[in-house]
């Protein structure tokens, strides 16, 4: 029990961490190309520059005398903070957040003087944050007709606010905060201790604790000091590709089984691509060599000191090509050998560590990889090249697939969606016999060959379903783990492997969209969701009517918009108030949103003894509004008994899975017009 005690906290601090990297990185990352060009700009044009052009790069004057402003200076100061305010906005709160965001960012700028980017990621969330509760406090109070007036108000006047608070009050403390940084940065390259940083640097890029430490201080401190200087270490302490490149050479040559078949590749996705992850695996199957990383993060460092070379803008992603790119006029050769005597210590050190500790195979390899990505939080892009599939770890099926279920928390909402649209995905490859049905998880048993269920509640299918194979994703309406599953339904069918089985992989795939047309309708029963014996279905049209669907929604907030759409649910007589709850319930433990721009909230699985009747509302909200930091224009409320209700779930299945049936959806000026969409394609 101690035990369990004391590791509890170290694994949420260590999420807690990997979250606000991550929320750091989300403000940097999307602007990575403005950077960059800021970069090349500064490169080429400024007086030491490639190609020195006093108008573009800042510095003389023009024929009346007038200094020349340029690019550089103004990019630098105004345009990167304003991008960095608005993106960290946004995350919070839609467009919305990130204007106002920005406007407070301006009053940093301005009391500062000097680049903002820390101040920008401080201001930016919170203006977004401060303006989401205030919307909060009149929420569904306008009277009708003023909402705009109000919106445009309360976001003008509260940016304007925000502005002078971020002048008077803010910008001094960023400014001394980076001002004390510099001063430990100088500090340890004055006394030779910089190489040191790599100690703390490289087993915080394998935990995935890296993006707290190089976007949230070096890259901000890394600026200053390139706009200072013209060129700055900072910017190669994490991105240099050194001493993973080591490592991976190392396995080409004294590793075995599939790390050392996999590390050619490997090697190349990391240093040309410039992604670090690939070769974090191989530091997990032996914890050792993170003394190879951190001998080659200092050996680069130290490099990059004595040649005093460094990047006059970030490199990402971490490539040579990148780093090549970015590097200063004066840096080349500096820049150069710290990236070769990096590789050659990391090399050596991995070397003597593999040929004397037991030796990988091909099982520790996916295990390793399966770790990396559990402590990520989330599928890795490039495990594949690891694995040699899509995912870490296989799953084997006896047979060839027949039986396919969707699992929810409730099985009457977001998996009956998921379910119409695999099987006409499936029938559409040439197997109309393939059984795709929808459940709870509650009602799940080990007689399905494929589950599919959303990432946060794979693990709670896996116990009672264990010989399937689980597909997670995160959204039902348009994952590509769809084609996937289609591609294992071809082969496990096909006659050379129906007999001896097939593959299925695990893990979970960032949302794409794919856009496949749906050609059938949800008809099946299922089982968990059979009609009960005498019992008459309700017809589609007495399901969703006139009065439940509504043209512009009033609330501006997820939970605000599962109350709208509740309300119309009670109004029908379909549920009562213990039903609204629960629909808040089931948001709270896993997401309703289904990809483009839907959401469909609906109760869980314990709450359908308040359900009267079968219904569904449905509301648009044509300004969007954010749902757990995905925008959502359309929110269908759900009240399900039996089958009732899933003729029209897919109906509005298939509409959302056509960009072109969405795009009508949201130029509908009339409730009949949706009614008709809605019925048109169950003709």
């Amino acid at each position: 029990m101690a035990t369990e005690t004391v590791a509890k906290p170290r694994t949420s601090m260590r999420v807690g961490v990997q979250k606000f990297g991550t929320f750091l990185s989300g403000m940097i990352m999307p602007n990575i190309g403005a950077f960059i060009a800021w970069g090349l700009i500064t490169a080429l044009f400024i007086e030491k520059g490639w190609i020195p052009v006093p108008a573009l790069g800042g510095f003389g004057t023009n024929a009346e005398g007038v200094p020349y402003v340029g690019l550089v200076g103004p990019m630098i100061t105004y345009l990167l903070p304003l991008l960095i305010a608005y993106t960290g906005g946004r995350m919070v709160y839609d467009v919305r957040g990130g204007v106002v965001g920005a406007i407070g960012t301006m009053g940093v700028i301005v009391g500062a003087g000097i680049p903002m980017f820390i101040g920008a990621m401080i201001m930016g969330p919170l203006g977004g944050w401060t303006m989401k509760k205030i919307d909060a406090l009149w929420d569904g109070k306008i009277r009708p007709g003023f909402e705009m007036l109000v919106n445009n108000f309360s976001a003008g006047i509260w940016g304007g606010l925000l502005a002078m608070l971020g002048f008077y009050g803010i910008s001094p403390l960023v400014t001394a905060f980076s001002t004390a940084a510099g001063n430990v940065v100088q500090f340890l390259v004055s006394n030779g201790l910089l190489p040191l940083t790599s100690i703390f640097i490289e087993p915080a890029k394998v935990l995935f604790l890296n993006n707290a430490i190089n976007h949230g201080v070096l890259t901000p401190l890394g600026i200053q000091q390139s706009l200072d200087q013209g060129k700055s270490i900072l910017f190669l302490l994490e991105a240099n590709p050194g001493p993973g490149f080591g490592i991976l050479l190392a396995y080409m040559l004294f590793g075995r089984g599939a790390a050392r078949a996999s590390a050619p590749g490997a090697a190349i996705i990391h240093f040309l691509g410039g992604i670090h992850e690939i070769y974090f695996p191989y530091v997990l199957m032996r914890p050792l060599l993170i003394l190879a990383a951190i001998a080659g993060g200092m050996t680069g460092i130290a490099t990059l000191s004595i040649t005093n070379a460094g990047l006059v803008a970030p490199a990402a992603p971490g490539s040579i090509l990148a780093v090549l790119a970015q590097t200063a006029r004066d840096s080349y050769f500096g820049v150069i050998l710290a990236v070769l005597l990096a590789t050659a210590a990391s090399f050596l050190v991995a070397s003597v560590i593999l040929k004397t500790t037991k030796h990988s195979d091909e099982v520790e390899l996916s295990d390793a990889t399966s770790r990396m990505e559990a402590m990520k939080g989330k599928k890795s892009s490039v495990s594949s090249a690891l694995t040699g599939a899509g995912t870490a770890g296989t799953a084997v099926l006896a047979g060839p697939v027949k039986n396919i279920v969707f699992a929810c928390d409730a099985g009457m909402g977001s998996s009956a969606m998921g379910a119409s649209v695999l099987r006409n995905k499936i029938k559409a490859a040439g197997f109309p016999d393939v059984k795709v049905t929808n459940a709870s998880i509650a009602s799940l048993d080990d007689n399905y060959d494929v589950v599919v269920t959303h990432q946060d509640l794979t693990e709670r299918a896996k116990p009672v379903t264990s010989s399937a194979a689980h597909f997670s994703v995160d959204n039902f309406m348009n994952s590509p783990r769809y084609d996937e599953i289609v591609e294992l339904v071809k082969k496990s069918n096909a006659p050379e492997t129906s007999d001896a089985g097939a593959a299925a992989s695990q893990g979970n795939h960032g949302a794409h969209a794919a856009d496949a047309p749906v050609d059938a309708a949800l008809t099946d029963a299922t089982p968990g969701n059979e009609a009960t014996a005498g019992t008459t279905a309700v017809a589609p049209s007495e399901i969703l009517v006139a009065d439940s669907v509504i043209l512009n929604g009033t609330a501006t907030t997820r939970d605000a918009a599962i109350d709208e759409a509740g309300r119309l649910l009670l109004a029908r007589g379909a549920v009562d108030e213990g039903y609204i709850a629960a629909m808040h319930e089931r948001e709270e433990s896993v997401s309703t949103y289904m990809g483009s721009y839907l959401a469909i909230p609906h109760g869980t699985n314990a709450a359908k003894d308040h359900i009267m009747k079968s219904a569904v509302s449905v509301i648009r909200y044509p300004e969007g509004i954010d749902w757990n930091g995905k925008q959502v224009k359309f929110v269908v409320g759900v009240a399900g008994i039996n089958n009732e209700h899933l003729h029209i779930l897919s109906s509005i299945a298939k509409v959302f899975t056509d960009k072109a049936q969405v795009a009508q959806l949201e130029a509908a000026t009339s409730v009949d017009e949706v009614l008709a969409l809605f019925g048109k394609v169950n003709a």
